[in-house]
């Protein structure tokens, strides 16, 4: 038997994102055996559970002493062991699903059973960063073919909760992303739900954009519902707008993420499986997906499009989902703020009716929401669009909202961070061009979404006319800093608002 070494928990005050890491000290006893070199991975028990851990070596007894054994706070929430606690160390075991990844590597179709295996040791901890990294290019390199996708849907729906609601149709919406300030989300849920309908929405926060529906849905009310508490507010609502990590509806999925974000990787194959399984997970019957189309969007041309619209109703209908795919207009942003805050402002502003709304927000949300409310068979098909108006114009939406809020524990938006700065047209002229990924960027640097106040508003649509001097875009921040680097990247990259 593997000989175990014990040590003395200690918590250590790193931000390792995801990545589950263990510290020793140089001079602990076990970093002389065989197996525990810096890199390694340990299995680490305490109670009764077990974390599968990165270890990593440290020199300053300030961090970890000898004797001890430090934990990152990912670790310990998976570990549920207390600070002084004793636990025993362990060489970890090969991952055995790794064979299958070596294979994908070469080229190989992987079966279900691969998958499942692959899957399921992801989500219990094993894969260490690297491994993950390895897994998502091997899928990516040259895709997987339609039943790899299928597979990869069905086991990462299948490891994590699922679940199922007493009423049907249970409808969704979902857009494939990469337009900043898209938030319809936050206005068809209402309107869906003041009609009647059952739409648990779960949503994801930010990794690379500047927010995510979860992210400006905190600043109106809570997200990290508990899954008792997510079916109370949708029996008293219809619907929710919540966290879905919280729950932990196809947990692998936001770890995939965590991986292909900072490698610049949206492989088709595993978009598809990451969206459709957390509808599978979520219980869903009916799906709405919004795919945007532009040049600086994440599908780029319709050709693409349409490929990939085929490929998410093949898997769509092997999963037992009823999915219609929607191609709108990916050229620019969509609304006017680009940040949690300055997203929520403009969600309230559709809802409330309020003249200053951005049309092009409210246009889009109505025509979504239309679709979704002929998922109902009591709904004619063509009468969905008018429809979401009228329960829009009513104000009943707005009433939706307001209830919803105070179900999941309404929270008061912030105002617009109070530093700004204007970026301006250079030359008089017509707007030609707003690049997506530029103007995300540069609500990043500004502090988004961390900085749930700090953003941009963009002043400007794609055909309008400017004059020399006249402000394009509005950036908010709280700290000097922030905005600096903002404004530096904004004013150094003009292809974010093109002026011909």
């Amino acid at each position: 038997m593997t000989p175990s070494f014990e040590l003395r928990l200690r918590a250590v005050a790193l931000d390792t994102y995801r990545e589950r890491v263990v510290v020793v000290h140089r001079h602990c006893p076990v970093f002389s055996v065989e197996g525990f070199q810096s890199l390694a991975r340990l299995d680490v028990r305490a109670a009764g559970r077990r974390l599968s851990a990165v270890l990593v070596i440290a020199d300053d007894t300030a961090l970890v002493q000898p004797e001890e054994i430090g934990l990152s706070p990912a670790s310990l929430a998976v570990l549920g062991a207390q600070v002084g606690d004793p636990v025993e160390v362990w060489p970890s075991t090969p991952i055995r699903s790794l064979g299958a990844v070596r294979r994908k590597i070469a080229g190989e179709v992987l079966s279900a059973s691969d998958f499942m295996d692959i899957v399921g040791e992801i989500v219990a901890g094993q894969y260490s960063r690297t491994e993950l990294a390895a897994f998502v290019v091997a899928c990516g390199m040259d895709g997987l073919d339609r039943e790899e996708v299928v597979h990869l849907t069905h086991a990462m729906a299948s490891h994590g909760k699922s679940l199922s609601w007493d009423r049907a149709p249970v409808v969704d919406k979902h857009c494939i992303g990469g337009i900043p300030g898209n938030r319809t989300s936050m206005i068809v849920v209402p309107i869906v739900a003041a009609h009647g309908l059952c739409m648990p929405k779960t949503s994801s926060r930010a990794i690379t954009s500047p927010a995510g529906t979860a992210d400006t849905m905190e600043c109106l009310a809570r997200v990290d519902l508990d899954l008792d508490t997510m079916r109370r507010v949708i029996q008293q609502q219809n619907a929710c707008i919540v966290w879905g990590g919280a729950m932990n509806l196809s947990p692998a999925d936001d770890i995939l993420i965590s991986v292909e974000r900072p490698l610049a990787l949206d492989a088709e194959g595993q978009m598809v499986a990451s969206i459709l399984s957390k509808k599978v997970s979520a219980g869903s019957s009916h799906v709405l997906l919004d795919i945007p189309v532009g040049p600086t969007a994440k599908v780029r041309t319709r050709q693409r499009a349409q490929a990939l619209r085929r490929l998410f109703r093949y898997v769509a209908g092997r999963m037992g989902l009823t999915l219609e795919v929607t191609l709108t207009d990916g050229t620019q942003p969509v609304g006017r703020g680009v940040g949690p805050a300055l997203e929520a402002r403009d969600v309230l502003q559709v809802l409330a009716c309020d003249g200053h709304a951005p049309p092009d927000l409210r246009e889009k949300a109505l025509a979504l929401a239309g679709r979704v409310l002929e998922f109902d068979p009591d709904v004619d098909w063509g009468d969905g669009y008018d429809l979401a108006r009228s329960i829009l114009e009513s104000g009943r939406a707005s009433a939706s909202m307001d209830a919803l809020r105070d179900a999941q524990g309404r929270r008061e938006p912030p105002a617009p961070a109070a530093l700004m700065h204007e970026i301006c047209a250079p030359r008089d002229g017509v707007i030609r061009a707003l690049d997506n990924y530029a103007v995300a960027r540069i609500a990043r640097l500004a502090g988004a979404p961390l900085v749930r106040s700090a953003g941009v508003d963009v002043l400007v649509r794609s055909g309008d006319r400017v004059t020399a001097g006249e402000p394009v875009l509005r950036i908010h921040a709280e700290r000097g800093v922030d905005l600096q680097f903002a404004v530096e990247y904004g004013e150094g990259h003009p292809d974010a608002v093109v002026v011909g």
